[in-house]
C-alpha cells in the first residue's frame, strides 16, 4: 500500500532534479535495470520517478515517465493525481517494458498498466514512452486480490507471467500473452503464491469459506521473482510500509523449482500458507526495510530496496546490497546506518 508517502519526498525529488546525489536518495519501491553502461532506477512517485547512474552510487534525477496520467487511468479512477506506484522494468524483443500500478489507497480499486520504450536514454532520438493501457484490474466486492505491485517473470520455457498483489487474498500470478501486452488466461481463479494467512487461498471472491477477508489482516505485498540455477526465488514484503518511524516492513523469501510454486521457506513451510524466511528486517538504524527488486549485473546479484531511515525522521532511502548464496539461499548483510 503505497499512498502514504511524505510531501518531503516530493520536495526532495524536485530539488534533486538534474543533480548528482549519492546512494541514500529518497525513493520508494525501487527497481533497476542496466542499459549499456548506465543504471536506470524507477520508483513510486508523480508520473513514476526516474534516476540514472554510472556506478550505482551517484544518482541523477531524470524526468518523470508521465507528465500527466493516461486518460484510461482517469476514466477508471476519476480524480487520480498521477501518483503512480511500484513500477517494474524488463527488456524483451528490442523494447523496455515498464509495468506500473494505479489505485485508490486502502481499496482494491486498482489497475496495472504498461508502457514501453525502445531506449531508456532520455537524450536518444528514439526515447518515447508508449502507453498500452490496462493489463489487469481488481474491483472492490468482487475480487479478493489487489492489482498492484507488478513483477514480470518468465518460466523455463520463456512464457511470460505477471506476479502481483497486496493484502486481501495475498500474492497472485497470471499468465500473459506472448507479446506481454495482455492477460492470457481467465482471472476467475488466480493461484495464490504467498499469503500471511494460514491456508492457501485461490478464490477471487470477497470471502473465503463464507468468512470476509480483512485486507488489513494479510500484510504481504511486492512480489519479486528471481530465477537462479534450478530455483525460482519469490521475494515479498510483509507487515507495514509507509508509516515513517512506525514502519515495520521486512522482506521474506521462498523458493520453488516451478514458477507457479509452491514456494517454500528454509524450514519447508509453503509461502501460500504463511511461510517465508526473513531476508532483512528493521533495526536501530532502519525502522523497516522492504519492497525489493533483485538484479544480476555483470555476474553479481544485488538486492535493491528502500529503508525507513531511523537517523533521518523515517524518510525512505535507496539501499543496494550484494547477495551471496549459501546452500542455494540468499544471504544479505544488514545495511549500515545512512551517512
Amino acid at each position: 500500500m503505497k499512498k502514504l508517502l511524505f510531501l518531503l519526498i516530493l520536495l526532495c525529488s524536485c530539488i534533486a532534479y538534474g543533480q548528482d546525489l549519492k546512494t541514500g536518495i529518497s525513493v520508494h519501491d525501487p527497481v533497476m535495470i542496466k542499459q549499456d553502461s548506465t543504471y536506470y532506477l524507477f520508483c513510486t512517485g508523480m508520473g513514476i520517478t526516474g534516476w540514472s547512474s554510472k556506478d550505482m552510487v551517484h544518482w541523477k534525477r531524470e524526468k518523470n515517465i508521465f507528465d500527466k496520467a493516461p486518460q484510461w487511468v482517469l476514466d477508471e479512477l476519476p480524480g487520480f493525481d498521477n501518483h503512480i506506484w511500484a513500477p517494474d522494468i524488463s527488456y524483451y524483443n528490442g523494447q523496455y517494458y515498464l509495468y506500473y500500478a494505479v489505485s485508490a489507497f486502502g481499496k482494491n480499486t486498482s489497475c496495472i498498466g504498461l508502457a514501453t520504450n525502445k531506449t531508456l536514454d532520455p537524450d536518444s532520438k528514439d526515447y518515447q514512452w508508449i502507453d498500452h493501457g490496462k493489463i489487469i484490474q481488481s474491483h472492490p466486492g468482487v475480487d479478493n486480490w489487489n492489482a498492484i505491485d507488478p513483477n514480470l517473470i518468465t518460466d523455463k520455457d520463456g512464457k511470460p507471467y505477471l506476479a502481483f498483489g497486496s493484502f486481501w487474498g495475498g500474492l497472485k500470478i497470471v499468465k500473459l500473452s506472448k507479446d506481454r501486452l495482455h492477460v492470457d488466461e481467465p482471472v476467475t481463479a488466480l493461484p495464490t503464491i504467498a499469503s500471511r494467512q494460514g491456508t492457501a487461498l485461490k478464490e477471487n471472491l470477497p470471502s473465503v469459506d463464507g468468512n470476509p477477508v480483512d485486507a488489513g489482516g494479510n500484510a504481504i505485498e511486492a512480489p519479486f521473482i528471481f530465477r537462479k540455477g534450478k530455483y525460482f526465488y519469490l521475494f515479498a514484503s510483509i507487515d507495514y510500509c509507509c508509516k515513517g518511524p512506525k514502519s515495520t516492513y521486512k522482506m521474506i523469501v521462498g523458493r520453488s523449482k516451478d514458477l507457479l510454486g509452491p514456494y517454500v521457506d528454509e524450514e519447508g513451510k509453503a509461502m501460500n500458507r504463511g511461510g517465508g524466511s526473513i531476508v532483512l528486517a528493521g533495526d536501530k538504524n532502519w525502522y523497516g526495510l522492504g519492497h525489493n527488486a533483485v538484479c544480476d549485473f555483470d555476474g553479481k546479484d544485488y538486492l535493491i530496496f528502500h529503508g525507513y531511515d531511523a537517523n533521518d525522521r523515517g524518510i525512505p532511502k535507496l539501499i543496494i546490497e550484494q547477495i551471496t548464496w549459501k546452500k542455494d539461499w540468499p544471504v544479505v548483510n544488514t545495511p549500515p546506518a545512512s551517512k
